[in-house]
């Protein structure tokens, strides 16, 4: 039994992790800036600013801390290089103070030291303070994770729910979904395994699909038809529409054709992963 501490516990990968952490009789800390949903057994933590001296004692010397605290969306309240740099900073000094030796982070497929978007530098920002810390970490890079909450899956709905999908541009962009289930079993394997010892993994899954032919496998299930958007009209809805088909950053990871390494991931974990037809045919989706 591991005792785990998950940050950022409101959300969606976060609260799966931490369910199956706990069906698994593990001990789990789970700590959030705002008030969530506590589930048996763990122990809850709302702390505004993660302030050290509320929270040092109750997780001290902890196996591991899984930072999952990020934002994918900008505003004049919370930008990239407060919420995904300064804040990673942040719990870096918190594992050293409570003793936890081992973090474990999300950041992102495409992020590299050339890429000149904000979201990407934060994160690869965030990679190297990780690196550089001192501590053994465990970064993964992941593509979209498709669950019951996941908020591609959510865009998809409402656009359904207005019987139109939409794909911008060609909907060639290729991409590489895994299941949430999935994912919090490689969270699983982290745990007192050597194998994942100061390691970038890309957490993508066993198939590479176009957008398109995603959309495709969903409208089938739905019954919802869907038409092109034009790729331009895209942007300037994201731009300019509070509530747009497609977010702008959204599209930009979605243009960006990002692509990891499963086989690395699939031999380090030896797992079997679910396809895109199996996570969407899922009853969680459907």
């Amino acid at each position: 039994m591991s005792k785990i501490v998950i940050v950022g516990a409101s959300g969606f990968i976060a609260t799966s992790a931490r369910k199956f952490f706990l069906q698994n009789n593990h001990s789990v800390i789970s700590i959030s800036r705002r008030n969530f949903r506590k589930i048996k057994n763990e122990i809850k933590i709302i702390s505004e600013d993660y302030s050290e001296k509320d929270i040092i004692t109750k997780i001290k010397n902890s196996d591991v801390l899984f930072h999952l605290v990020g934002i994918g969306k900008q505003t004049v309240e919370n930008d990239y290089q407060t919420i995904n740099y300064e804040f990673t900073k942040k719990i870096i000094n918190i594992c050293k103070s409570a003793k936890i030796k081992h973090i474990v982070y999300l950041s992102g497929l495409g992020v590299s030291k050339n890429t000149p978007l904000g979201y990407f530098i934060s994160k690869y920002k965030s990679e190297r303070a990780i690196i550089n810390s001192g501590l053994n970490y465990t970064i993964f890079r992941p593509s979209f994770v498709v669950g019951k909450n996941d908020y591609l899956t959510k865009n998809l709905k409402n656009q359904a729910k207005q019987n139109k999908l939409f794909i911008p541009g060609s909907g060639k962009f290729k991409f590489q979904p895994i299941s949430i289930n999935d994912v919090v079993r490689v969270f699983d394997k982290t745990l007192n395994n050597n194998k994942f010892r100061n390691k970038v993994l890309d957490l993508v899954g066993p198939k590479i699909i176009t957008y398109e032919k995603y959309v495709e496998l969903f409208s089938q299930i739905t019954k919802t038809s869907f038409q092109k958007l034009n790729l331009e009209t895209a942007y300037y809805k994201a731009i300019s529409n509070p509530n747009p088909p497609f977010e702008l950053d959204d599209l930009n990871l979605l243009v960006g054709n990002f692509i990891g390494n499963h086989k690395k991931l699939q031999k380090i974990t030896n797992l079997k992963f679910s396809q895109p037809n199996e996570i969407l045919e899922s009853s969680s989706l459907s």
